[in-house]
């Protein structure tokens, strides 16, 4: 018997990065079958035969090996290693061969691997994908679009919405094209090549998922944000905090110097999410945890 995508993204975890496999299976006990059909999908998706998924696995276990490396050395140094916006695009954004075959798929597994990660998903789904379907709006834009999920998942709810998504990187840009493709949703959404931190386009609902973090002056690119949401506008931004992966430079260590930024920059919170990657490993190691807003 054939064994489904995701019986054998778990078979190749398991015979070849065995000390991945417990993130999938702590998801798959909280989250069940909801979760088990929504990542089988993606999986029969995205990555559609066999050597796609395989590298797809490949790519996650590089993804982590990397993350838990630099996550050390933060605990080490107190400091991200990546220091200029230059550098981190140098040695990531533009570097096509190492976005997709490890920081893409690694990042897209994440979402659904990673419980605070999926928790992220569905805090998205209900504070504003459902707010933006009800409302009958018709177009979003997220800037830096990275694998596409959180647009897609946008323009899957809401039929009648069109999305503009921009990214610095090529590779994110061709990566996240493939993937809205894949669900049918390519010619709904705009890409554009583009450093969208610099004077963002007007627009009435936007996602920011994980940029802030890249930047080496968040506060300055969250004021230009602010004054590009038109009136009656809503954002949905997040970051990540203590995180140490490979383009991370500005350094969060918890979510009121989030929310400290966002005010300052003059928007008004409307909900918060908050959620941790899990315990520590001692006392006063930092733990890395994703943060999100919708914010007006």
């Amino acid at each position: 018997m054939t064994p489904t995508p995701l019986e054998r993204l778990r078979e190749t975890m398991a015979s070849r990065y065995p000390f991945v496999v417990s993130a999938l299976d702590r998801s798959r006990a909280e989250f069940g079958a909801a979760w088990e059909a929504e990542l089988t999908e993606m999986l029969e998706r995205v990555f559609p035969g066999p050597a796609d998924l395989d590298a797809a696995a490949e790519g996650y276990a590089l993804f982590v090996v990397d993350l838990l490396r630099r996550q050390r050395q933060f605990e080490q140094t107190g400091t991200y290693a990546a220091q200029t916006y230059e550098q981190a695009a140098a040695q990531v954004y533009f570097d096509e061969e190492f976005m997709s075959r490890q920081y893409l798929p690694g990042l897209l597994l994440s979402h659904y691997l990673w419980p605070h990660h999926f928790r992220q998903l569905r805090f998205f789904d209900s504070a504003f994908v459902a707010p933006f379907t009800n409302a009958g709006a018709s177009a979003v834009t997220e800037i830096g679009i990275g694998t596409g999920i959180f647009s897609r998942r946008l323009l899957a709810a809401a039929p009648q919405a069109r999305g503009k998504a921009l990214d610095i990187s090529p590779g994110s840009v061709g990566f996240a094209r493939r993937h809205l493709e894949a669900y049918g949703l390519g010619e709904r959404i705009e890409f554009e090549i583009k450093d969208a931190t610099v004077d963002p386009e007007p627009c009435e609902w936007l996602i920011c998922v994980e940029v802030l973090e890249h930047l080496e002056d968040p506060l300055a690119f969250l004021r230009a944000l602010r004054a590009s949401l038109q009136p009656g506008g809503r954002a949905f931004i997040t970051t990540a905090l203590n995180a140490a992966n490979v383009d991370h430079i500005y350094l969060y260590r918890s979510s009121d110097e989030v929310l400290r930024q966002l005010e300052q920059a003059g928007f008004a919170l409307e909900q918060g999410f908050e959620a941790t990657a899990g315990p520590p490993r001692a006392p006063d190691v930092p733990v890395p945890a994703v943060v999100a807003y919708v914010v007006t």
